[in-house]
């Protein structure tokens, strides 16, 4: 399912971009010109399908974990939707009402299965790039 909503491709630098249609969210991940670092960027997809500029950016050890790689790459999707995201129009004042009580134990949104799909894609992209460039020799 992942590989239907999702299309990995190197970019003309040599990085991988991975793009997501249907969330109108691209993220890539390329050499930072430092040793042992990888720069990390994600953007939006117009409404053509043309890739627009990056809208945030980090750099990211190699030796970090893959914790540390799958935490930057959600901020910088989460930016990015923040920053297209409109702005939410003002709540109308509430009637007073029998609410549902809260389940305990949950706390804010838990994320979907396409969601960690998608984590683990690019985590395992990320391994494989760091793998390919160290059995080839290039620094």
């Amino acid at each position: 399912m992942l590989w239907r909503r999702h299309t990995v491709y190197r970019d003309r630098a040599g990085g991988v971009v991975i793009r997501g249609e249907h969330v109108q969210r691209w993220i890539s991940l390329a050499p930072s010109g430092r040793r042992d670092e990888i720069l990390l960027r994600a953007g939006r997809i117009l409404d053509g399908g043309t890739t627009a500029p990056a809208r945030s950016e980090t750099v990211v050890p190699l030796r970090a974990g893959t914790g540390e790689l799958a935490t930057a790459c959600r901020r910088l999707l989460a930016e990015t939707a923040a920053d297209a995201a409109p702005p939410a129009p003002a709540a109308p004042a509430r009637t007073k009402r029998s609410e549902k009580p809260k389940r305990p134990g949950r706390k804010g949104k838990r994320m979907s299965l396409a969601s960690w799909m998608a984590l683990a894609c690019v985590v395992g992209v990320v391994a494989l790039y760091a793998y390919s460039t160290a059995t080839t020799g290039t620094h």
